[in-house]
């Protein structure tokens, strides 16, 4: 039943207990206003009926400060009055939501009760749908948006391939007729044992012997370079992978390599921080059946996370001690059972904030305006693992160790 607070001397207070009493509620008493609002504060009412013909009670004041309170603002309030004051009231623009004249009529009490908690229950579930309502809008945007910018970024990087590829596959030509033009230069050198003047001047110019060493360094550089860009782009490729094709099978290892080589340029050292070492311990898991791209957006979120908790530790140490620490960053991958696998994503920076804990599973954050990103992003983990994949998300963080997020899922949804 409900929690009804009663503001009234004792003779209206008796009259109210017992007429509500038989109802099962939950009933308390405050004598003037000041106890009132403390009580309403720690007593969380679903209804409130207050005196108002009391000379010791300022209903009014106790009616706006309980509407103005986000908490207590849902309390069905209900004035007791008499005719009299109730024409000076109706002037004031007061706030509450019912009135009743003196002397109190039972079943005029009891109605009017039963009928605020039950449009309050209604309001407040109409408003609890609103809000299921919105996250729901705001997940499917999210989702198409996830989509379409995994699409984009797929495009790209295909039309970024096409070229990269033939680059990378004439180089290995460029380096054989490089080597051979280098190998007939020279013969040309033995046999033409005068040169003319003209031919010796070029020579002198050009720094042959320079230019003849460089030359291979240069192609095998490009080579690595190149190759470097395919690693990328096919990482980006696997990264961004559709998922509407539905649940499809997933190399997990494979998706923390792509995940980390995107973040490659975030580790290494700047200034106030040293190189930030992964450390890996992958053990021999099966593929899983997921959304990929999802589960590589949950990667991200948080390997990032571990990256700016790093980078906040070293700017938290004086000089000699960020000299000192060795921000690393420790992935560890292993079968539970035959059903689970689990993912544990550790750093040794600054211990988690408390807050940013708490609204990791917060299932509304997504539409909340002007929240911490990191918490955002975890947020988005939190739904990616717990609600699309049916695993778990778990965080552990203590001053002086780090934070580790361990990552549990199963290996099967059919």
């Amino acid at each position: 039943m409900a929690k009804i607070l009663t503001i009234a001397d004792a003779a209206t207070w008796e009259v109210v207990q017992e007429l509500l009493s038989g109802e099962g509620h939950e009933l308390k008493v405050a004598p003037d206003g000041k106890d009132a609002f403390d009580l309403a504060r720690d007593f969380f009412p679903d209804a409130i009926v207050c005196d108002g013909t009391s000379p010791q009670i300022n209903w009014l004041e106790v009616c706006r400060l309980v509407k103005a309170d986000r908490e207590l603002a849902t309390a069905y309030f209900v004035l007791v009055t008499t005719p009299e004051q109730f024409t000076g009231v109706e002037e004031l623009d007061a706030p509450f939501d019912d009135f009743l004249f003196k002397p109190i009529a039972k079943q005029e009490l009891l109605g009017r009760v039963r009928a605020g908690l039950r449009g309050r229950e209604l309001r407040l579930e109409l408003e609890r749908t609103q809000e299921e309502l919105q996250q729901s809008c705001d997940r499917m945007l999210q989702r198409e948006k996830m989509s379409s910018l995994g699409e984009l970024i797929s495009g790209i990087a295909h039309d970024i391939n096409n070229p990269i590829t033939f680059i990378y596959s004439n180089l290995t030509h460029v380096q054989t007729y490089a080597t051979d033009l280098i190998e007939l230069l020279r013969l040309y050198q033995k046999q033409l044992v005068n040169p003319g003047a003209e031919i010796l001047q070029k020579q002198q110019d050009m720094d042959v012997e320079f230019v003849l060493d460089d030359l291979l360094k240069i192609v095998n550089s490009m080579r690595t370079g190149s190759d470097r860009i395919r690693q990328i782009i096919l990482s980006v490729q696997d990264f961004s992978r559709s998922d509407r094709s539905g649940w499809q099978l997933f190399d997990i290892s494979d998706g923390l390599e792509n995940t980390l080589l995107l973040l490659q340029h975030r580790l290494p050292a700047r200034e106030g921080r040293r190189d930030i070492k992964v450390m890996k311990e992958y053990g021999n898991l099966p593929q899983v059946e997921c959304y990929a791209g999802q589960l590589n957006q949950a990667f991200l979120n948080i390997i990032n996370h571990a990256i700016d908790a790093l980078e906040e530790s070293s700017q938290e140490l004086n000089e000699s001690e960020s000299i000192k620490f060795k921000p690393v960053i420790l992935i560890t991958t292993q079968v539970i059972d035959a059903q689970r696998i689990s993912i544990e994503i550790a750093d040794n920076g600054m211990a988690i904030s408390e807050d940013i804990t708490a609204q990791i599973s917060d299932s509304f954050l997504m539409s909340k305006p002007g929240e911490h990103t990191s918490a955002l992003e975890l947020a988005v983990s939190y739904r990616i693992i717990v609600e699309q994949h049916k695993g778990e998300l778990k965080c552990f963080s203590e001053p002086g160790k780090g934070t580790k997020f361990r990552i549990e899922i199963p290996l099967r949804h059919s």
